[in-house]
């Protein structure tokens, strides 16, 4: 082996994308000592394009006060990008779901509002493009927080302004944006999406990804019904179908939230970072690309890390090795064109611990070594 590119996400609540490739690198010289090795920090829309961006690019953190997922007042960062010109908003800064304690998760009280925060704040320091990637929410409002923080109210049948949080689309009768923040006339959106979900429907924010956000079975029903009545109230006041927009269920309903009213181009997040981090460039003499993530299964084929780095790098002729801390659905993945799939953590081995970081950069070690010592 004499050059391998090292593109793996982060082991989401235990490993960051530079950590997972520290270690890997760290173990590739132990047995090939004079391989190059190109280790490209990823992320795919979701957490870490902050982090990635901003130093990729040579760019600049800002802090500012905004709330969180349960409407309580924190800190939080967003980026400006070596350009000057662009802010980079990572909405799980401050509607993540880990600032969300477990036993507090509900997706129908908990809002999107902290975003619109930054968002008002990058566009009052005068920042007029914004790139914002919206993985890895605690919420499921469809992004009414996020318009509410911006200026808009949301009003119910009897014109009564509504709360915050999933539960008021269901009781969503008009949303009135004509007090909305000036700057926004000036700004261009894009936005980075780890998934490629629709708005609702089987397939949606709700019915995939609420459970994790702490809704129950019950609360998921509610939830899509919502989004099904919004998707209807959005297309009758601006035009836009959302319901089955690619995308649109990307942090509950943020994605097609942001398409709707704020003309935002959505794309997916892997190929913006790929683009940033200029990942073609470093293929040409490549013998290998190993990526990863901290689990993968058939949703990794929807616009996740792993994939988009292995169909760059399959168009070079360049392998592409995965590593997981968990790796399911092997048989779909493996047909996708991964050369090898390879799991970090026994089966045997308890979720809790395998998340422990010291536990995981041992089990990363030992495989990688194990790999390359055959």
């Amino acid at each position: 082996m004499k050059k391998i590119i090292l593109a793996i996400d982060s082991f989401k609540g235990c490993l960051s994308s530079a950590e997972v490739e520290q270690c890997v690198a760290e173990t590739i010289r132990s047995v090939y000592p004079q391989c190059e090795i190109i280790s490209l920090p990823i992320a795919d829309g979701g957490e870490g394009i902050l982090d990635v961006l901003v130093r990729t690019t040579g760019g600049h953190f800002i802090t500012a006060e905004a709330h969180d997922p349960l409407m309580r007042l924190r800190k939080a960062r967003y980026g400006v990008l070596g350009d000057g010109k662009t802010a980079v908003i990572e909405m799980a800064e401050i509607s993540g779901l880990p600032l969300v304690e477990e036993e507090s998760r509900n997706p129908l009280i908990t809002t999107t509002y902290g975003t619109g925060e930054l968002i008002a704040d990058a566009l009052k320091n005068g920042y007029r493009n914004l790139l914002i990637g919206i993985g890895g929410s605690a919420t499921n409002d469809a992004g009414l927080g996020m318009l509410q923080a911006l200026g808009a109210s949301i009003f119910n049948k009897n014109n009564e302004s509504l709360g915050y949080g999933g539960r008021i689309m269901n009781e969503t009768a008009y949303i009135d944006t004509s007090k909305l923040i000036p700057e926004l006339n000036e700004a261009t959106f894009t936005i980075a999406c780890d998934v490629q979900n629709p708005f609702c429907g089987p397939d949606g924010a709700a019915y995939v990804f609420g459970k994790q956000k702490g809704g129950t079975p019950e609360q998921l029903n509610i939830l899509d019904m919502g989004m099904k009545h919004l998707a209807e109230i959005i297309r009758i006041q601006t035009g836009k179908d959302i319901e089955t927009l690619p995308g649109a269920g990307a942090a509950g309903g943020l994605g097609g939230c942001f398409y709707a009213f704020l003309n935002a181009e959505l794309k997916p997040g892997i190929e913006l970072m790929l683009d940033a981090v200029k990942f073609d460039s470093f293929l040409s003499g490549s013998d290998l690309v190993i990526t990863g993530e901290g689990k993968s299964d058939n949703q990794t084929l929807q616009g996740k890390v792993p994939e988009g780095v292995m169909k760059r790098a399959r168009k070079h002729n360049v392998p592409t090795l995965l590593i997981a801390g968990k790796i399911e659905d092997t048989k779909e993945l493996e047909a996708a064109g991964f050369k090898k799939l390879i799991q970090v953590s026994p089966n045997t081995l308890p979720l809790t611990e395998a998340m422990k970081p010291d536990v995981a950069r041992e089990n990363i070690r030992r495989t990688i070594s194990s790999l390359f010592n055959r």
